[in-house]
């Protein structure tokens, strides 16, 4: 990955925009992690963990999973976790769409919604709740591991 201390990436700014909007301060280390996911495929926190190290230099591990939590808080990240695999962040947010993940190398891709719009998927009985998203996850194997 480059570092981008020297000179600003363009979404830079752009980011900026964004985390303000949200309401959040923007700092060095949110704006390299949303780089770093952008940039990503469905990254665990010590990927991302690396990957800001690259970009701003000393960032503490604690530092960069509250940052994730308040990204992810203000809708501008989403966190996925499939089962038996650690809490893993995107950019894509606002669409409910859904994942495949291969149960040999845990690799996650993203599948549109099903059919229609979110929730995607109406359940048998709503109990009461006003369903806004349905989170499916569908398993197998990935190409490269068939």
């Amino acid at each position: 990955m480059k570092n981008s201390r020297s000179r600003p990436e363009p979404k830079a700014a752009e980011d900026g925009d964004l985390l303000r909007r949200a309401g959040l301060r923007v700092t060095a280390a949110r704006l390299a992690i949303l780089q770093t996911v952008r940039e990503g495929d469905h990254l665990d926190v010590e990927t991302i963990h690396q990957g800001v190290l690259q970009r701003v230099g000393q960032v503490s591990l604690q530092a960069v999973y509250d940052s994730l939590n308040a990204l992810h808080g203000k809708g501008l990240l989403r966190r996925i976790e499939p089962a038996g695999s650690p809490a893993r962040y995107e950019t894509r947010v606002g669409d409910n769409h859904h994942h495949l993940v291969c149960r040999r190398c845990g690799r996650v891709t993203d599948v549109d919604c099903a059919v229609g719009h979110a929730p995607c998927l109406d359940p048998a009985s709503d109990a009461g709740y006003l369903v806004d998203e349905a989170d499916v996850t569908y398993w197998g194997v990935c190409p490269a591991c068939r």
